[in-house]
């Protein structure tokens, strides 16, 4: 049963990484159990919400120019998310805002909503039947699963924990309750996110909870082992190589969870993530690379890098992609060094790269992941994998393999005749590869 015509209507923009699109979910969420119909035009709200991202310089940018269309809009808006900890630079470009708040700042967001349309007294929740696992922003075959808030890390180019505070884990029992109601909704695969997967339980000291009424420990691996019971495709995103990573590559092998580790390197020469102030990294990180892969060959590494950073010599450049000639990653993403008000790295006294500079390499990064990502994938034509479809278009199915994540890796299309649907798990041969992407067939 859809809202009453007559209920109160709120608007949504969600910007930014994963980890936000959660926090939408959830203040969405509420306000459907409150009796708010969420609508998809900024003329039929009655108030939008802005969740904002505050990462680099362009992403504020973003921010900005998306909180300025929707008062251009609409003209009731409310702003919370990461650039929300930024409030008098928020209003002094969009000073008619009617509230900011910031990250995870859930109830006062619900209760700026209440401030500017007040929910119908006489709301009966269950009309709305907003469905256990909650209101969703992705497909309904795959969620995000938010296991914890926060970093404790203090990297020197990062604004996170100043604007999402210090690693705060979420109960296990939770966790493992709302991947429960997700695959019983439907969900065939779930995306495991946080600032720091890896460090999940550190701040409870490990503790152990219970999920239907066995005692769990609120630990990566532990956590992961009770998750690989729900029967779907566990994915984990932000992974720091700490030494007990290594425990998770078993259970890779025995297909327990996709074999599948995305680890933010940011770089590889010593002095550069000295001066970044990266955690966990050391000089048998390659050894290690190869030791995983020994255990579980069809692991997927993806990583992000940073290029350009402040006194980066070509020394180091080189250095790194030297680096990537040996650990021989599957998925690469990279970006040119930006400066964020109020990170360390701004007093560090390094030499800035040049913009020319920094795009150069940039170029020669590319290039060089390129060149190994296309040669990863020429060696996977014959082969059988297994994909889930994702949308089907007039061309056919599109799908990934366990090795892609969805929107930042690469795509599997399948050459085919049959009635897929988004979610449907089917077995292909591998035909055709090019630098990022497969082509199929069903096997």
């Amino acid at each position: 049963m859809s809202a009453p015509s007559n209920a109160p209507k709120v608007g949504f923009v969600s910007l930014g990484c994963p980890k936000a699109l959660v926090d939408s979910e959830r203040i969405l969420t509420q306000l459907r159990t409150e009796g708010y119909q969420v609508v998809p035009t900024y003329q039929d709200a009655d108030v939008v919400v802005v969740n904002t991202c505050g990462f680099i310089d362009t992403a504020k940018a973003e921010s900005l120019d998306a909180i300025g269309e929707a008062i251009a809009e609409n003209g009731r808006v409310i702003v919370t998310g990461c650039m929300g900890v930024e409030e008098n630079a928020i209003r002094d470009v969009h000073p008619s805002v009617l509230a900011v708040t910031g990250p995870q700042q859930y109830e006062q967001v619900v209760s700026a909503v209440h401030e500017v349309v007040p929910p119908k007294q006489d709301h009966n929740p269950l009309i709305d039947l907003v469905p256990p696992q909650g209101v969703k922003l992705t497909p309904r075959h795959y969620a995000y699963l938010k296991i914890s808030e926060g970093c404790n890390h203090s990297c020197s180019f990062c604004i996170i924990p100043s604007m999402r505070g210090k690693l705060v884990s979420r109960p296990v029992g939770d966790v493992l309750s709302e991947a429960e109601r997700l695959a019983k909704a439907g969900v065939k695969e779930v995306l495991v996110i946080s600032q720091d997967t890896s460090a999940y339980g550190v701040d409870i000291k490990y503790r152990t909870g219970f999920w239907n009424g066995r005692p769990v420990k609120s630990r990566m691996t532990e956590m992961c082992e009770a998750l690989s019971e729900l029967g779907i495709w566990v994915r984990l995103h932000y992974v720091y190589p700490y030494p007990h990573v290594d425990e998770l590559i078993p259970l890779m092998a025995e297909g327990k969870i996709l074999p599948y580790l995305d680890i933010p390197f940011q770089h590889a020469s010593p002095k550069v993530l000295k001066a970044m102030k990266r955690p966990a990294f050391e000089d048998k990180t390659l050894a290690r690379i190869k030791k995983w892969r020994e255990i579980c060959p069809e692991l997927t590494i993806r990583s992000t890098f940073i290029v350009g950073f402040p006194g980066e010599t070509e020394e180091d450049f080189q250095y790194l992609l030297d680096w990537l000639t040996e650990a021989q990653l599957d998925r690469v993403g990279c970006f040119k060094y930006s400066p964020v008000e109020g990170a360390p790295a701004n007093d560090l006294g390094l030499e800035p790269i040049a913009e020319d500079v920094q795009q150069e390499r940039w170029e020669r990064f590319m290039a060089h992941q390129q060149a190994i990502s296309t040669a990863r994938l020429q060696q996977k034509i014959g082969k059988t994998i297994q994909v889930i479809i994702d949308e089907v278009d007039e061309e056919g199915p599109i799908g990934r393999s366990v090795a892609d994540a969805p929107e930042i890796d690469g795509n599997v299309y399948l050459d085919t005749d049959e009635a897929l649907q988004p979610g449907d798990l089917v077995s292909v041969v591998v035909t055709d590869a090019d630098e990022y992407d497969l082509w199929a067939q069903l096997a």
